[in-house]
């Protein structure tokens, strides 16, 4: 293999992405505001911060942003508990700041996705303190999914449903003359009560919502928890294991999820997308069986949906082929490319998950006593995101996996705040959510000028910020800048021409041919020896680690073209 000189360019300007169906082949990078970038020293990112920052991320090569939630919060969620869908919460800035974003993300290329959490809203919200206070049957309490409870005076729950955190998904409220009365329903903290979603009010709010954001120039919508919103008629219980515990076959989802009514919702929500130039889209976070995938999606609903599935599957051959062929099979049956995605603010980084034995099975967050192998984690990470790179349709990456980041276990607990830690004691979802490293030598890493940061950051970040990479062949985040540029200039995420699979390859190695690039992917724990002819003498576009003539390392993916 010869080693070819990086061609792709870093411009000025990234040249605009066009309006054509922008998102069938967009690389789309997640900012979670609260660990991008501090910029009033309280030790929390805001709006300004990122708007600092686009530079960086239209140079770095991605097409579009997505923002976890910055609207009004009490944070109980990290902002997925929303109190005022159409406002910014004062601790990220302002709905002018929300407007300089979006204006200057525009003039540099980038596309804009917000967050819309429509199963579930803040205790906090306006509509659900009327709720509390106007009482049982009134049309407020309706808004929201208000039931009487079982026994004999109301005193148990309406079923046995549990919460995605732990503990039931129901809580009694206290009436205003101070008796026990209903109980509300919440999938997720009890802070989050569920809207009720045939109550046609709650269809007019988020039509309304939906207007608001794209008047002002957002490009798109993530749509949290995509598969709840409606539950089953009649609320009924769920079966229950030998243990006592709700029965979930593998595969499965809970009885309170992915239920059909949730289509006609998309199919509510299309034509108002559809109403505004430019395209605009809207992606879904649906943890639901693969084929159930393509009823969310199409011409009259849905744009994508991430796919989960290459994220899940374990590091080898078998495993990740499989994870490849499905989706791109289930995207062929709606005509819309799929979406691939290594990590979220939901789950452990991938340059940790891929540090421990493919047989490990993880908990929720990673616990202190849970201690991958960095080096093998970050070439693996490197390898699959290389991979991943290569492949037809939208890839997603989460803030600092350029950087290698990995996920931080030894949080201090009460400086924890994800609602599953609080609730069970679980690690949760805080270690994939520590601040980004910016400066190598500043305070906070220069997150924050003051040298606050909301969760402390590990020693290993400093010589992982971007000033630590720019510039250093070989590093993680000039690895991406490559690849990402690379992407776009030989158009490695158009649909056209598929994915064909490469046969008579050494054991272990997954081939993969993308028109004229040829990516090889080394899963074994040794170098392997090229089988002579093309392949050996090919051009290296770009490598997830250094080579050897002839040769593809342990854990190494490289894109290759032959003359």
């Amino acid at each position: 293999m010869t080693t070819s000189p990086l061609t792709a360019r870093l411009t000025t300007e990234q040249e605009s992405t066009p309006d054509r169906q922008w998102w069938r082949d967009a690389v789309v990078y997640q900012v979670y505001p609260r660990s991008f970038a501090d910029s009033n020293g309280d030790g929390m990112g805001d709006l300004p911060g990122v708007t600092a920052h686009l530079p960086y991320l239209r140079d770095l090569g991605v097409d579009a942003i997505w923002l976890s939630p910055f609207y009004t919060s009490p944070q109980r969620d990290g902002g997925y508990d929303v109190s005022d869908y159409s406002d910014v919460d004062p601790r990220f800035g302002s709905l002018s700041d929300a407007d300089e974003m979006i204006g200057r993300a525009h003039e540099l290329g980038l596309k804009v996705i917000v967050d819309i959490v429509p199963n579930h809203s803040s205790d906090q919200h306006e509509l659900f303190q009327q709720a509390l206070a106007a009482g049982p049957g009134s049309p407020e309490r309706d808004m929201y999914v208000f039931v009487e409870g079982k026994g004999e005076n109301g005193e148990l729950p309406p079923n046995n449903w549990t919460s995605i955190f732990h503990g039931p998904a129901w809580t009694r409220v206290t009436e205003a003359d101070g008796t026990p009365g209903q109980w509300y329903l919440h999938i997720f903290d009890t802070s989050q009560p569920d809207w009720n979603w045939e109550n046609p009010r709650v269809h007019e709010l988020f039509r309304d919502v939906l207007r608001f954001w794209l008047d002002r120039g957002a490009d798109g919508f993530r749509v949290d928890v995509a598969h709840g919103m409606v539950k089953p008629e009649g609320l009924p219980d769920a079966t229950v294991n030998a243990q006592g515990l709700i029965d979930i076959p593998e595969g499965e989802v809970p009885i309170y999820f992915d239920n059909d009514g949730v289509l006609e919702i998309y199919r509510e929500w299309r034509p108002i997308l559809d109403a505004y130039e430019g395209d605009r889209m809207m992606v879904l976070e649906a943890w639901i069986p693969e084929q159930r995938l393509p009823l969310y999606i199409g011409d009259d609903k849905a744009h994508q949906s991430f796919n989960f599935g290459f994220l899940q599957a374990r590091w080898g051959v078998q495993t990740m082929r499989a994870a490849i062929e499905k989706p791109l099979a289930l995207a062929d049956a709606v005509g819309s490319p799929t979406t691939w995605v290594l990590s979220n603010h939901d789950v452990v980084r991938h340059a940790s998950r891929y540090g421990f034995a493919p047989d490990h099975v993880f908990g929720e967050g990673l616990s202190r006593d849970e201690v991958p192998d960095a080096e093998l984690g970050l070439h693996r990470a490197r390898a699959a995101t290389l991979l991943m790179l290569s492949l037809p349709g939208a890839a997603y990456l989460y803030q600092g996996e350029e950087l290698g980041l990995p996920e931080v276990r030894d949080i201090p607990d009460e400086l924890r705040e994800d609602p599953a830690h609080r609730r069970a004691g679980v690690p949760g979802r805080d270690g994939c959510r520590v601040p980004l490293p910016w400066v190598q030598d500043a305070p906070a890493f220069g997150f924050s000028a003051t040298g606050r940061s909301w969760l402390p950051q590990p020693e290993v970040f400093g010589e992982l910020a971007v000033d630590a990479q720019e510039g250093v062949a070989g590093s993680t985040l000039e690895m991406y800048r490559t690849a990402l540029h690379l992407r776009r200039e030989l158009g490695l995420g158009r649909p056209d021409g598929g994915v064909r699979f490469l046969r008579d390859l050494p054991g272990g190695v997954l081939g993969v041919s993308r028109g004229e690039v040829t990516v090889l992917v080394n899963t074994t724990d040794a170098a392997v020896v090229l089988p002579p002819g093309p392949l050996a003498a090919a051009e290296v576009l770009v490598a997830s680690a250094p080579l050897e003539p002839g040769t593809l390392p342990a854990d190494t993916t490289v894109w290759l073209r032959t003359a």
